[in-house]
């Protein structure tokens, strides 16, 4: 299969999961959390509270909302990175106004349209997030403050921004239950979009070993695009006899497509080779037990 038509597959399973991960996610907007007063942060909870004050379409709004952010995202780390973001956020956008004529409210029991809520919206956008894109937003907010305040970690940054719709909220729908439920919806979200991504075990992932006569380009664009370590082995070809190097690097499942964009974007001809990893522990993945590092600093402090 040649370059041109893998990424003509590529493109089109992309499109497919993210036409279902967005039907999913309009199911949840339309049908459990906007009908019972309930803004699950981030845009799409800014987007709900403007479609209660003021009747605007909640995936128009997304999408708006998202222009400057886009802008924003192009201009800090190119069009590319955003490409998939922009496709993704279009996708849902137009998902959750089309189909929100055709869908039932639900507006029974609270607790049961917040579980319901976050477990559709959690299968949705981990769906989405599995092939590279985002609905924009909040992650990609996060993602390019995030690139300024390296100290402050990824997921801090969401739940800030989610936090401060939330709190909104309260003062928009004028009780304290509708924000209290949308914390309900997040919490189940994200712990449903990691069910998604990585199984049960923070420590899942993806291996991949990388073989370019572009190693360096590739590497930095890795390490400056996704952030994540790339160590390079020496190689040598079992029937050329070419010494050279292979790159390794341990990333997310949603970061495989990430990174085949990135090595066939510089070498269209490099060979990639990406195995399941299942127990993978250090920074960005399962953190150290606390015995290991209970263990590590007595032996420390005997050698001083």
């Amino acid at each position: 299969m040649g370059v041109k038509s893998r990424k003509i597959k590529r493109a089109g399973i992309d499109f497919l999961l993210f036409l279902v991960g967005s039907l999913l996610f309009a199911v949840s907007v339309n049908v459990f959390t906007a009908p019972n007063d309930i803004a699950p942060g981030g845009l799409t909870g800014a987007a709900t509270l403007l479609n209660h004050l003021w009747g605007i379409p909640i995936g128009a709004g997304i999408l708006v909302m998202n222009i400057p952010i886009f802008i924003w995202g192009i201009v800090e780390v190119g069009y590319r990175f955003i490409l998939k973001t922009a496709a993704a956020t279009v996708i849902s956008s137009l998902a959750i106004d089309i189909s929100a004529p055709f869908l039932q409210a639900y507006r029974g029991d609270m607790m049961l349209a917040s579980l319901f809520g976050g477990l559709l919206a959690g299968l949705g956008l981990g769906l989405i997030f599995m092939r590279g894109g985002t609905t924009g937003g909040t992650d990609l907010i996060a993602n390019l403050i995030g690139r300024h305040l390296r100290h402050i970690s990824f997921g801090k940054l969401i739940l800030a921004v989610d936090l401060v719709i939330v709190v909104i909220a309260a003062f928009v729908y004028q009780n304290i239950e509708s924000p209290l439920y949308a914390i309900i919806v997040i919490f189940i979200t994200s712990k449903v979009v990691d069910a998604v991504l990585y199984g049960t075990d923070s420590g899942n992932g993806k291996m991949m070993f990388i073989i370019s006569s572009k190693n360096h380009e590739i590497a930095q664009e890795i390490l400056t695009q996704l952030d994540r370590g790339v160590t390079a082995l020496k190689s040598r070809g079992g029937y050329s006899g070419i010494e050279g190097e292979v790159l390794l690097c341990a990333v997310r499942r949603q970061e495989v497509y990430k990174t085949h964009d990135i090595v066939y974007s510089i070498d269209p001809n490099a060979f990639i080779i990406a195995g399941d990893a299942g127990d993978i522990t250090g920074e960005g993945f399962r953190e150290m037990k606390n015995e290991h590092k209970k263990a590590k600093r007595k032996k420390k402090s005997r050698e001083y």
